[in-house]
């Protein structure tokens, strides 16, 4: 990929320099390891790239860099949006290459998913699915210990001393029997010359010194002292701030729009239509706004969505009352039904979920002549990257995506039809890109003009024989398709959308008769996104709390009727029973003040390759009033690379998690969105945050995600502690206190 030249008067203030500038006049050592399909393929053979600053034929495909005061610059492409990505990938480099963790800094890719493709997901850049440390745990490893050969090499020569007889520690290149050594910076450059081995020895674990150990995390300071580069921070000369009019309906569109009361407020520079609104441009935010707010606009609602929330839900429910398209089979499921001595049913609904990111939705677009150049917090290059080539008929290569850091993101910046990041271009074409646009979604746009976690609805009958024991279950499902008419409609087999069935098709229970069937309906154009942990977000909460049922019915405990369930899945029975040893499980619960009712509920769940299991303790008062004090939870995400990584994001899933089963529901009327921010869309107050305990299981597995895993078992783990307490289940969510009454 190519960066076009830029004058230098006209380069935005940030420091994410073009790839074209990152190699030119660069004195040091830059290497780059092109890992084409596999991990090991690559470590076998895989193309690696070594150059000093006077050789131009090097490719920039650089994941580490070495310059001559010693910094060691890591290239991530996995964007950092808080989840720990640029800690986690600057520790498998710092590892293998044994550099000092101070001397490590990292810095977003450029787009080029032939160079920086997610192994995980072909030749496709992006960041998600929990997959950045599974996808970098090789990789990453491979290209440290590249460029610490080459090193130690470089020192080899220029002591004529035997590379075997050389150490390297905390970024100092020794040689023991001499009493020489040298910083990297020393010897970048005469490493630099040098061959670059087409294989090398990655470290046995057993001698690991950061992965599996607490190391402050790299983009902290940053994040603290104002140096962090978010699309906010980015101020190109002569540049507009855009927001748009978006449609009050889905599918409604422009029919008609009077400019001129927006345009009499100063500031405000221009007003343009753009096939999803009409977008104000100002020299400032506020300014727009107000130019926004100043519209008259005649919308043509033809084709708008004028359902609501009450009658989506009455179409899945009549959907429901039908066999879909076939997820799992096996077994005799009719049988099992015909010969049982009981059977239970239950269903469950789910609404949609806004993604409520801190940072809402924004871009940076600057056209250039056959060229386009952006800056945002990118989450999927090579999508965006296509689209806007499309859009604006260019190869991709002439469209150029600078990957600032983002405030969260929770699926929505991965946008599977490049929405915003179109919306962003659409504007700065709309005014033949005469300045740079800075596109600034408010609140009120991230609430109102989609993408959501798809509503859901679920049905689940279970049949019981003589003993009380499981030998019949079915799941049918009814929701819309994340994946339907977009570039990821060729996961869709046989009718199922492998993310609405996700938890529920690959259920873990040894249950010898199981059928999962699914309904996806297309007339409902509500937008719908993937949202952290996806479909696993419901399908484990009616799964787990299903299940508690069937333990009530059995007379049995919960836990250790689950257990009887596992023998076949070790990795989910261990972290139960780990989460139900740290929560002290069968000791009775303190005490509450007078009225108030306790109850512990439990819940285990594998989603993105990791298991977690959750026992939660909640509080209800005899007004319903609902308090989650304690939650305990065991994780097995694999090798470990950040102990406080890991812990962090189970425990902000938690809180993400709480969040929604609290208080989370998009809903519509007459096709409107209800909700516009946070009053009418609350999140969970710090007050309101439980106790919450990570317990991590020692592996020998290749690390597996954790950006996701912790959400799912939540919900059901809280709802479960309610039933314990006072004998109701909650079969919709978010949890409704006035039904807790005692």
């Amino acid at each position: 990929m190519r960066n076009f030249t830029m004058n230098t008067a006209a380069q935005p203030r940030i420091e994410n320099d073009s790839r074209r500038r990152f190699l030119h006049g660069t004195a040091g050592l830059t290497l780059g390891i092109y890992l084409p399909g596999a991990v090991a393929a690559a470590a076998r053979g895989g193309q690696a790239l070594a150059t000093a600053s006077a050789a131009p034929a090097f490719e920039p495909n650089a994941f580490v860099r070495i310059g001559t005061d010693g910094t060691v610059k890591v290239i991530s492409k996995h964007i950092e949006m808080g989840q720990g990505a640029y800690t986690g990938i600057a520790t498998l480099v710092a590892e293998e290459l044994d550099a000092a963790w101070a001397q490590v800094k990292v810095e977003g890719a450029p787009a080029d998913s032939k160079r920086y493709n997610n192994l995980l997901f072909g030749q496709v850049q992006g960041t998600g699915g929990s997959t950045a440390m599974a996808n970098a745990w090789e990789q990453m490893r491979q290209a440290g210990a590249t460029a610490r050969a080459m090193l130690v090499a470089a020192a080899a020569q220029t002591w004529s001393v035997p590379a075997g007889e050389i150490r390297v520690s905390d970024g100092v290149v020794s040689h023991p029997a001499s009493g020489r050594k040298a910083g990297f910076g020393e010897l970048a450059e005469a490493a630099a010359r040098l061959p670059v081995p087409t294989e090398v020895k990655l470290k046995d674990p057993k001698d690991f010194k950061l992965i599996g150990k607490r190391a402050p995390r790299k983009d902290t300071s940053e994040k603290i002292n104002g140096k962090a580069r978010f699309t906010q921070d980015v101020h190109l000369p002569g540049m507009l701030t855009a927001v748009v009019a978006h449609p009050p309906r889905f599918g409604a569109r422009v029919k008609s729009f009077d400019a001129s009361r927006a345009k009499a407020i100063q500031g405000v520079e221009d007003v343009v239509p753009i096939p999803n609104g009409v977008a104000v441009l100002a020299r400032d935010t506020w300014s727009a706004k107000k130019g926004r707010d100043a519209l008259s606009i005649e919308w043509d609602e033809t084709s708008a969505f004028r359902l609501g929330s009450d009658e989506i839900f009455q179409r899945f429910h009549q959907l429901a009352q039908q066999p879909g398209a076939v997820a799992r089979k096996q077994g005799d499921v009719d049988d099992a039904f015909r010969q049982a001595r009981q059977t239970l049913r239950a269903s469950y609904d789910f609404p949609y979920l806004a993604h409520a990111a801190m940072e809402p939705l924004n871009c940076v677009v600057r056209l250039g002549k056959d060229e386009c150049e952006i800056w945002n917090g990118e989450q999927f290059q090579t999508i965006d990257q296509t689209a806007v080539a499309a859009l604006l008929g260019l190869p991709p290569e002439r469209v150029t995506i600078h990957m600032l850091y983002a405030g969260g993101s929770f699926g929505r910046r991965a946008s599977k039809d490049a929405d915003y990041v179109l919306e962003a271009v659409h504007i700065a074409k709309a005014i033949q890109g005469r300045a740079p646009v800075k596109m600034v979604w408010l609140r009120e746009d991230d609430m109102k003009a989609g993408y959501y976690r798809p509503a859901f609805h679920h049905t689940l009958e279970a049949a019981l024989d003589d003993q009380r024991r499981i030998t019949g279950w079915r799941h049918r499902l009814v929701g819309q398709s994340i994946m339907a008419g977009t570039l990821f409609s060729g996961m869709i087999k046989d009718g199922i959308d492998p993310v609405s069935v996700e938890g529920a098709s690959n259920l873990p229970y040894g249950i010898p008769a199981m059928l999962v069937d699914l309904h996806t309906p297309t007339d409902i154009p509500v937008p719908v996104h993937w949202w952290r942990s996806v479909g696993s977000t419901h399908t484990a909460y009616s799964t787990e709390t299903f299940i508690d049922e069937l333990a009530a019915a059995a007379g049995q405990d919960p836990v250790a009727f689950r257990l009887g369930l596992l023998g076949k899945h070790p990795r989910h029975a261990a972290v139960l029973k780990l989460a139900a040893e740290k929560a002290q499980w069968g000791t009775p619960l303190k005490k509450g003040p007078a009225g108030v009712r306790r109850g512990r509920g439990v819940a285990v769940h594998e989603s993105f390759g990791s298991y977690v299991a959750e026992v939660a303790e909640v509080s209800i008062q005899a007004n319903g009033a609902l308090r989650v004090d304690r939650v305990v939870c065991a994780v097995d995400c694999g090798t470990v690379i950040n102990p406080d990584v890991v812990r962090a994001q189970v425990e902000g899933g938690v809180g993400f998690a709480l969040s929604a089963a609290l208080y989370g529901a998009i809903t519509l009327k007459d096709g409107v969105v209800q909700q516009s921010n946070f009053h009418d869309y609350p999140q969970l107050r710090i007050n309101e945050m439980p106790v919450v305990e990570v317990h991590i299981v020692a592996s020998a597995e290749k690390p597996t995600g954790i950006g996701e895993p912790g959400v799912p078992p939540l919900a059901p783990a809280v709802a479960n502690a309610i039933a314990a307490a006072t004998g109701k289940r909650v079969r919709s969510l978010p949890i409704r206190t006035d039904e807790l009454k005692a």
